[in-house]
C-alpha cells in the first residue's frame, strides 16, 4: 500500500526536484534514467525493456512524465553529467579505466545517483571498481529501516527476493558521503531489475514483477526527494 498523496503537488515538487538535480549534473533541461554502459566483458546491455518499463510504471504511480526511452551512457562521455539517475548491471566482469572511475566519481559528487544491480556474477568486479571510485568509503549495509524502504511503497518486510540465485538472502548496500547522503545503491542476490523485464523475458508472476517495480519506484522516488 502506498502513501496518500496530492497528484497536484506531487507532479510539481518532482519536476522542481528533478530540475534540481539535473542542474547539479550541469544540464537543466534533462532528466530521466540511463543505462551505463562499461567495458570489462560484462553484458551491460542485458533486459534493454527494463528502464522503458520502469519508466512508464514510474509515470503511473507518480503522475510524473519521465521519458519512455532508455538512454545508454559510457562513463567517459562527458554526456554522463546530464543524467541524475543511472542503472548499472550484468553477470561478468566490470572494468573502468582511471579516468572513466574519476569521471564517475565527480559525477556522484555532483549529484548523480549510481544503482548497480548484480545479474548474477558482476558482484566481486562490482565491489573493486566502486571501491577504485570511492576509497574513502565503504558499502554499507541498509535495511527496512533506511527511509528508502518506505519511501512509497511500504517495504517494511525488507528487500524482496526476484530471483533466486544462490538462494542466499536479498541485501543492499550503500556508499554514503560525508554529509550521509547516497551516492550509489547497490542490490546483491535480490535481482530487483529482472522484475522490470517483460513478462516472457523471465516469466516471474506478476506479484514478483509488481514488487520489484515497486521497488524501483521506492529507489527512484528516495532520489529525487531527498
Amino acid at each position: 500500500m502506498h502513501r496518500p498523496q496530492n497528484t497536484k503537488l506531487i507532479i510539481l515538487l518532482l519536476l522542481l526536484l528533478c530540475g534540481s538535480l539535473a542542474a547539479v549534473t550541469g544540464d537543466i533541461s534533462r532528466t530521466g534514467l540511463a543505462r551505463l554502459q562499461y567495458d570489462g566483458g560484462g553484458d551491460w546491455y542485458n533486459d534493454p525493456e527494463v528502464l522503458p518499463n520502469l519508466a512508464r510504471f514510474l509515470n503511473q504511480s507518480l503522475g510524473t512524465n519521465f521519458p519512455i526511452d532508455q538512454a545508454v551512457v559510457k562513463a567517459s562521455d562527458i554526456k554522463l553529467f546530464e543524467y541524475p539517475f543511472i542503472y548499472l548491471t550484468g553477470h561478468g566482469n566490470i572494468r573502468f579505466s582511471d579516468k572513466e572511475a574519476d569521471n564517475l566519481r565527480q559525477w556522484m559528487q555532483r549529484g548523480g545517483f549510481l544503482y548497480a544491480d548484480d545479474d548474477y556474477g558482476m558482484d566481486e568486479s562490482f565491489r573493486r571498481e566502486i571501491k577504485r571510485i570511492f576509497p574513502e568509503y565503504s558499502l554499507t549495509e541498509i535495511g527496512p529501516a533506511h527511509p528508502l524502504f518506505t519511501s512509497f511503497y511500504d517495504f517494511s518486510d525488507g528487500l524482496p527476493k526476484i530471483h533466486e540465485h544462490d538462494n542466499q538472502p536479498p541485501q543492499a548496500f550503500g556508499i554514503f558521503d560525508d554529509t550521509g547522503r547516497m551516492l550509489c545503491l547497490y542490490t546483491y542476490e535480490s535481482n530487483i531489475s529482472d522484475g522490470w523485464a517483460d513478462p516472457g523475458t523471465h516469466n516471474n508472476p506478476p506479484e514478483v514483477r509488481e514488487a520489484a517495480l515497486r521497488f524501483g519506484v521506492n529507489i527512484v522516488y528516495h532520489l529525487i526527494t531527498r
